[in-house]
């Protein structure tokens, strides 16, 4: 692990907790596997005392486990977890984005990162792909006025890529993914945010539908998790 990408004006336990973030949310911890501190602490140059932080953050929003016997894990998603993170994401998203497009949010970013999602999956780079996809859904509804909200959606998108790869793929895959993607876009720069709000509910409940009953005894903890990116 390294502090690229990382803000170096953050302290040193948000350094950590955003090392150790990119590093489940691309698959290099995966689900079930242990968080060493003392190893993590050594890569990264820190003593344990960050580190530590860092992972009580990261068990707040739903990452990591901590255990007074077992240390830290990443956070294994079951069928049932994962039902309701969606569940969740079908209430508040939708309502994010309706507001955001109504404030006239900048949807630079959100631009932005469906062209950088585009160039990393055309290079076979769907941990990149999968991280660029979720910086747009974040750039649809984060000016949407209520930090709150925004706080909650975040921790909401963290949970929902530790969903299996193996469903994501049973979804469609990456093409349909971008064109619905796209078709969410293009609602939100016409300014119409109620449609916006209703493609981006009929994106997260596809997925819900056609992805999330076939998920019961096929995550596997060992295998690898980095194409996750509703």
């Amino acid at each position: 692990m390294t502090l690229d990408h990382v803000d170096p004006t953050a302290n040193r336990t948000e350094q950590a907790a955003s090392v150790i973030r990119r590093a489940i949310l691309t698959g290099r911890l995966r689900p079930g596997q242990p968080v060493v501190e003392s190893d993590i602490a050594a890569s990264l140059g820190m003593s344990k005392t960050p580190i530590r932080e860092a992972l009580k953050t990261l068990a707040g929003s739903g990452l990591v486990v901590l255990s007074a016997y077992r240390g830290a894990r990443v956070r294994a998603m079951g069928s049932a977890a994962a039902t309701a993170v969606y569940d969740m994401r079908i209430l508040l998203e939708p309502e994010g984005v309706r507001r955001s497009v109504r404030n006239g949010g900048d949807l630079t970013l959100a631009r932005r990162s469906l062209d950088l999602a585009a160039a990393a999956g055309a290079t076979g780079d769907t941990a990149e792909m999968s991280l660029h996809n979720r910086e747009f859904h974040r750039a649809l509804y984060m000016a949407c006025g209520n930090p709150i909200l925004v706080r909650t959606l975040d921790e909401l998108r963290d949970q929902a890529a530790l969903v299996g790869v193996s469903g994501w793929r049973s979804a469609g895959g990456s093409s349909d993914e971008a064109d619905e993607h796209e078709g969410i876009l293009a609602a939100a720069l016409e300014g119409d945010a109620n449609r916006a709000a209703q493609l981006l509910a009929a994106h997260v409940s596809g997925f819900i539908t056609r992805v999330l009953p076939a998920l019961d005894g096929r995550i596997d903890p060992a295998g690898p998790t980095a194409d996750r990116s509703h």
